[in-house]
């Protein structure tokens, strides 16, 4: 019979877009107490990890979005009392994020063919952005509810934010080991412009080819043409840019309306089981 006492494990699962790299990078790695398993490159051994492990508290970290339960599901065959971390973002402007992302990355498509809220045939669905059903699939694979916070919370008090966290996952950290700048910068709407102009021209989109050699130089002749179009793009005049936003505002308004009583819910559920 094996008596190993069940571990307490903790799994924060995004999203996307809500500084998942930030605390990756310039937070979980300052926990004490706790064996923190980074997104790279140990994820993929999570399991293993903690079957050899001698930690009583863990703290898994890697962000999803569309494969939430899928991967919550892998997750919850080997540890179902997993305790889930979630980061919401309002919708209007996790979706925008997202498309922000995209054209950086080299897609050429406008948001309507993005997102689409009328037809439901864009790249992310309206599924994808109802918050709620995402608790429902961490509750249907983990015996917990999931702890759920708020990005915007973050961004007006790191560290609050990060104490909470630490106090439900039993961690201690020094603030002053926090750096309190971004892991990634945020590009200005011309240098998108810019590189969904150059998109339109170039196929600078991440792909994977099977030839290590032509993958690596591909990527490095994207990279090239991608972060030297960010760079100049910064420093070209306003007069040079269509003045069309690069997402219409209106479109984020029909956004936020339509997953007003989403947003809600969210806001009472997380009143409502989030430990105190």
């Amino acid at each position: 019979m094996d008596n190993k006492k069940q571990p307490i494990i903790f799994f924060h699962v995004g999203l996307g877009k809500t500084a998942s790299t930030y605390l990756q990078y310039k937070v979980f790695p300052f926990f004490k107490n706790i064996r923190f398993i980074h997104r790279k490159p140990e994820y993929l051994n999570a399991t293993k990890i903690i079957a050899k492990s001698k930690f009583e508290n863990y703290l898994i970290s890697r962000e999803f979005d569309q494969q939430l339960e899928d991967e919550v599901k892998k997750f919850s065959k080997f540890y179902p009392d997993t305790t889930a971390i979630i980061v919401l973002r309002k919708h209007d402007s996790w979706i925008a994020s997202q498309y922000r992302r995209f054209v950086k990355n080299g897609h050429a498509i406008e948001f309507t063919k993005f997102f689409d809220l009328k037809n439901n045939k864009g790249l992310f669905s309206i599924e994808d952005l109802e918050y709620y059903k995402k608790f429902e699939i961490i509750e249907k694979y983990f015996t917990k509810k999931p702890i759920v916070l708020f990005y915007d919370d973050l961004r007006r008090n790191p560290l609050q934010f990060f104490d909470y966290i630490a106090k439900q996952v039993g961690a201690t950290y020094d603030k002053a080991d926090i750096n309190l700048d971004k892991k990634h910068s945020s590009y200005n709407e011309n240098q998108l412009k810019a590189v969904f102009r150059v998109s339109k021209i170039i196929d600078i989109q991440k792909k994977d080819l099977k030839c290590k050699i032509l993958h690596n130089f591909r990527k490095l002749f994207i990279n090239s043409i991608r972060y030297s179009t960010l760079f100049i793009a910064k420093f070209l005049p306003n007069s040079f840019f269509s003045n069309k936003d690069l997402i219409d505002k209106s479109e984020l308004q029909k956004v936020e309306e339509f997953y007003k009583k989403d947003w809600q819910a969210c806001i009472n559920y997380a009143q409502e089981n989030n430990p105190k």
